[in-house]
């Protein structure tokens, strides 16, 4: 009971003695040069603060109700009427990385 009751104080100290104070150089160390193409040289916050584009706004969901597909002029069926052709390759017998022979004697 006193070692958990220890452990808890020393933790509750621990987590109490941590500063916040505003981010800044370092004493006695300027900030970094002005960029070439800046008007102004940038503060410590303006350096913190991430830009727009860091963090984009995520789209989850691209289709918030069921909608017709727009008419695609290229979406055309074949010259002949039939089927679509397959694919490359398709047709072909599909190889395997077995070793061994083909058939199990």
């Amino acid at each position: 009971m006193v070692r958990r009751l220890s452990v808890l104080i020393a933790i509750s100290l621990l987590a109490g003695c941590g500063r916040m104070a505003p981010l800044g150089p370092a004493q006695g160390e300027p900030l970094p040069v002005k960029p070439l193409m800046a008007q102004t040289t940038p503060t410590a916050e303006d350096l913190l603060t991430p830009p727009t584009y860091a963090n984009p706004e995520r789209v989850d969901e691209l289709i918030k109700r069921s909608q017709r597909r727009p008419v695609d002029r290229f979406d055309l069926p074949p010259p002949d009427g039939g089927a679509a052709p397959l694919p490359v390759g398709a047709g072909e017998e599909s190889s395997t990385n077995a070793t061994g022979p083909e058939s199990p004697q």
